[in-house]
């Protein structure tokens, strides 16, 4: 099975580091947030990649076409060129790098993808700039069990505000943090798609999650996977460091021991 993932765009709230670099390859713990969201998707031996490209991707073309040098032990001959690997760390991966336009919006880019998905295949799709613990592999085993074309991971997002407890009299009797039966869930990535969605997708200037969701969810063929494990997604500056401490930590939520 493939997985898609969205590395296209501008990435303007978090215009700190994507001025330089795609978001998708600001790093959390040295490696790009692109590169954890596929070992997820390994963990579920899941290793055949689409990646839909846009605003600099020239720099993740040079990214994975550098990438097993980068990680192996080599001789080089400097007269001929030749090349001995010694020993080669890079995983056995299987990507696809697509230039689907710089101004492309997130249908446009899978609707141009597509076309490296075969007839009938299910694939995976997911956003490059967040992380989660999601079981991709029960995910998968819903999806075919309801048959219709879009299951989207349906999450509960992180509070970033703290709620109060107030009485009738109005006083502050407590405060703690958010909790999952405070609010609604939303739309957290991680779908698994069958490749008629592409119908529901007019070109380039469509936006996956207004016009083809909502009609997908009117023709009663999206079904939610509810996730209430860990999920973050890297939109600004503050959610970058709240990542890189959960992988400082050592055991960050999203990479299994």
């Amino acid at each position: 099975m493939k997985a898609m993932i969205l590395a296209g765009g501008f990435g303007t709230r978090l215009a700190e580091e994507s001025d330089t670099r795609p978001k998708p390859m600001v790093e959390i713990g040295g490696r790009p947030i692109l590169w954890h969201i596929m070992k997820l998707y390994e963990q579920h031996d899941i290793t055949d990649f689409i990646i839909c490209l846009g605003y600099k991707a020239d720099y993740i073309k040079k990214f994975f076409l550098d990438y097993a040098a980068t990680l192996s032990d080599f001789t080089v001959q400097v007269g001929t060129g030749a090349v001995e690997v010694h020993k080669q760390r890079s995983e056995n991966w299987n990507v696809t790098l697509i230039d689907t336009g710089l101004h492309s919006m997130t249908g446009g880019r899978i609707k141009r993808a597509l076309s490296y998905v075969e007839p009938g295949e299910t694939f995976c799709m997911t956003y490059g700039d967040g992380l989660s613990d999601v079981d991709i592999g029960a995910s998968i085993a819903y999806h075919k069990s309801h048959g219709k074309l879009c299951t989207t991971t349906a999450v509960t997002p992180p509070g970033r505000f703290g709620v109060l407890e107030i009485n009738a009299q109005d006083e502050i009797t407590d405060f703690r943090e958010k909790i999952a039966s405070d609010q609604y869930r939303i739309n957290g990535g991680f779908f698994v798609l069958e490749p008629g969605v592409g119908e529901y997708i007019e070109g380039d200037d469509t936006i996956w999650e207004q016009g083809p969701m909502r009609q997908l969810a009117a023709d009663r063929q999206m079904r939610a996977f509810n996730h209430d494990g860990f999920w973050q997604p890297m939109d600004t500056l503050r959610d970058k460091r709240t990542l890189e401490a959960l992988w400082d930590s050592g055991t960050p939520p999203w990479r299994q021991p």
